[in-house]
């Protein structure tokens, strides 16, 4: 960042693979914190609909479920996905995976999301009916 400025295309990247890093030794606050720095400047720079922007997108998505903000997770990962159909086409990889990613969470119980905790009560109540 120092060198290249906090801009450059190779320190963006540099961020999500620390982000990246970050998440799967489940350092969750610290990979939160990071890529939404990341998914701010690349929205900036690049504009909200480039492919970077999207993947940072998916990535913070991926992090908010981690953290079992569920509900967050999926409203972002939704709105990942139309961008994408958009921009990359419905067919595209990344679009494909992610639309993947985004049935697998939306099939998930209401009592895994947990950022909706009424959900989780009522699913805890009406099984005691």
């Amino acid at each position: 960042r120092r060198v290249l400025g906090p801009e450059h295309p190779s320190t963006l990247t540099s961020m999500a693979n620390l982000a990246s890093t970050y998440r799967k030794k489940g350092r969750w606050d610290e990979a939160e914190e990071l890529q939404a720095k990341e998914l701010k400047i690349c929205s900036r720079v690049l504009g909200p609909e480039h492919p970077d922007t999207l993947t940072s997108m998916a990535n913070l998505a991926f992090i908010w479920k981690g953290q079992d903000r569920a509900m967050e997770a999926i409203s972002l990962m939704k709105e990942c996905v139309q961008r994408q159909q958009r921009v990359l086409g419905a067919s595209h990889p990344y679009t494909i995976s992610c639309s993947g990613t985004l049935a697998q969470w939306e099939a998930e119980p209401a009592s895994l999301h947990k950022s909706e905790p009424h959900v989780t009560e009522n699913s805890r109540l009406s099984q005691l009916s």
